[in-house]
């Protein structure tokens, strides 16, 4: 997966610097948000019947109007198969969410910070790196 972002317009949430849609980035938070409720950790069992429930469709509270701060109830449902290829698989892959094969649970990870912070030392060990010669060949 790859995460492109503006440094000067970051959003304040970082569930919109890694989904695309305003959707998936509901979907996200709705999913950490039952993990909290549930110490951080759920079965495989507990996953697929929130799935389920989203596939059925679920109620949550949504901003209708940012400007001015309206809330109001909005009905949302999210293809069971897209959850698990759009939001789980991906949050899994870049570490914020861990699945353990043994105790077929997942659980928050904080990998995903991990990972940020080895992609910053890469990125500042290629910036010490002596120059190398590079020539443009003219056609």
């Amino acid at each position: 997966m790859v995460i492109l972002f503006d440094q000067y317009n970051l959003p304040e949430n970082i569930y919109e610097i890694i989904f695309a849609t305003k959707q998936q980035v509901i979907v996200a938070k709705m999913l950490i948000e039952e993990m909290k409720n549930k110490e951080g950790e759920i079965g495989k069992t507990e996953m697929s019947m929130f799935a389920t429930a989203l596939h059925e469709g679920v109620e949550v509270e949504a901003m209708t109007n940012e400007r001015i701060g309206v809330k109001k109830k909005v009905k949302i449902s999210y293809n069971k198969r897209q959850f698990y290829d759009r939001i789980l698989t991906p949050m899994k892959t870049m570490g914020l969410i861990d699945y353990d094969l043994y105790k077929k649970t997942y659980k928050i990870s904080e990998k995903f910070n991990k990972n940020m912070m080895r992609i910053g030392l890469m990125w500042l060990q290629e910036l010490r790196k002596p120059p190398k010669p590079f020539v443009l060949k003219k056609k």
